[in-house]
């Protein structure tokens, strides 16, 4: 497909469009993608066609993830107007990658395609090589926001969890009477960054004192708590509680092992990525 026939989707978020789609580029060292290690395969943001396998990446040491292979005719080479790079794009959708370089002496294969994180999602092999949080501090929204945006942070989930009722539509539980608390479930690389670090982040970017919501937003549904997987991120969130409490703190939030997860609508998720504004009631401090 030509460049010029793709077109705006609706489930790109303004930054991932102007990458995809305006043949933007992301600042380099930001991309989630970049220090990914674990197996599998890396596919097109836009469409999910498989372009790279984990075995080709390498570091180009350039800011940006690095590959010498593609999956065969996953991948249209064509040459910038200047005639100088020559851009990577998806052979299946046409959404822009980057650019690929030759002869750089990276690895035997003479070649590094140089790609967004935004431009793709990765898939592992084996999904125990991620792990899983979940987290409660009111409108969901907010807390995906800022947990989206954090370091190691594979993806993230808006949904609901700790009710009664399976699968319960966003109507419903505003009633509060699933007994569901609005959640974010985050996907994380433990080889970058650590469940302590996503509690202190739960912590910072929310009311934790408040006792019956998050802000104007007041109800069962807006508590704050944490859903811990095992013992040892329970232990972690107590500990963080406890360091709290020794600062003064009223701490508000309660512990909760984790059960049935149930994804929201898709209209919940990346809220505010794709309105592209800001959470009016999470808002970062730093506390630890």
């Amino acid at each position: 497909m030509l460049q010029s026939s793709i077109m705006p989707q609706n489930n790109l978020t303004p930054e991932e469009q102007y990458v995809i789609l305006q043949k933007g580029t992301e600042h380099p060292f930001t991309g989630k993608l970049l220090h990914v290690q674990a197996k599998g395969i890396y596919v097109c943001k836009q469409c999910g066609a498989p372009l790279y396998r984990s075995e080709s990446k390498f570091d180009g040491h350039c800011g940006w993830p690095s590959f010498d292979d593609e999956i065969a005719g996953a991948v249209l080479r064509t040459p910038d107007p200047d005639g100088v790079r020559t851009e990577i794009s998806c052979a299946k959708c046409g959404g822009h990658l980057g650019h690929v370089f030759l002869n750089e002496g990276f690895t035997t294969k003479n070649t590094r395609h140089c790609v967004n994180s935004i431009s793709m999602k990765f898939i592992p092999d084996e999904p125990a090589a991620f792990q899983k949080a979940w987290f409660a501090s009111g409108c969901f929204w907010g807390t995906e926001y800022h947990f989206n945006k954090a370091k190691g942070v594979i993806e993230t989930t808006v949904g609901f969890m700790g009710g009664h009722l399976d699968n319960p539509s966003y109507r419903q539980v505003c009633t509060g009477e699933t007994g569901h608390l609005e959640t974010t479930e985050v996907v994380f690389d433990p080889q970058q960054t650590s469940y302590e670090e996503l509690v202190k982040l739960f912590f910072e970017t929310h009311d934790f004192t408040q006792l019956d919501g998050q802000g104007p937003d007041i109800g069962s549904q807006y508590l704050s708590a944490i859903f811990y997987a095992n013992d040892e991120q329970k232990a972690i969130a107590e500990k963080y509680i406890g360091i709290l409490t020794e600062k003064g703190y009223h701490v508000a939030t309660t512990l909760r092992p984790a059960s049935t997860f149930w994804p929201a609508e898709n209209y919940h998720q990346d809220y505010y990525d794709h309105k592209g504004t800001t959470p009016y009631c999470h808002v970062y401090r730093r506390i630890f």
